[in-house]
Formats: structure tokens, C-alpha cells, sequence
């Protein structure tokens, strides 16, 4: 037997109500609604998964504090008028 999806999306339901976490899952024909986390997930796979060859968790932990710090606070976003979020936010915080 493997672990498939129907494996793991099991376990992970279960996990989630004995921590009392809510799942929250896109509604069935509207992709978009998760648009922004997939263009995340492929820059992260892209930039750091496929780019590295890991040898300890702490590595992964340190790349990926810095990708999220350069996603965050130094890279444009096309979809914020080519803005870092925080100088988006800079700028809304005003109006």
C-alpha cells in the first residue's frame, strides 16, 4: 500500500480536528481562488527546493527564511503594481 492523496488528505483531516485547525478548501471550478499561494509554491519550488540539495533541516529552515524575507520585504509583485507588500502597504496605509 502507498501513501496516496486519499491517504494523506485523510491523516491530514484528522490532524486537523484533533488540533482544532479549520480546513479551508477552494470551492469546487474556481482555481483563482488560490492563485496567489500557487504562484508562491512554484517561486519557493523553483528557487529553493529545485535549486538546492539539502542536508540538514535547519539548511531548509535558513532558505527558507530568506526566500520569505526577499518575497516579502524586497521583491515587485505584478499584481502590486510592481511594489514590494510592504511599500504597497506604505502607500495604502495613507488613504
Amino acid at each position: 500500500m502507498d501513501n496516496g492523496p486519499e491517504f494523506i488528505s485523510t491523516a491530514l483531516a484528522e490532524w486537523a480536528e484533533e488540533n482544532k485547525v479549520e480546513l479551508e478548501f477552494i470551492r469546487p471550478g474556481k482555481p483563482t481562488e488560490n492563485s496567489y499561494i500557487e504562484l508562491f509554491n512554484r517561486t519557493y519550488r523553483t528557487e529553493i527546493l529545485n535549486m538546492y540539495v539539502f542536508k540538514t533541516l535547519s539548511k531548509v529552515r535558513e532558505l527558507t527564511e530568506k526566500c520569505m524575507m526577499e518575497y516579502n520585504d524586497e521583491r515587485p509583485h505584478d499584481s502590486l503594481h510592481n511594489l514590494t507588500p510592504w511599500e504597497y502597504l506604505a502607500k495604502h496605509e495613507r488613504c
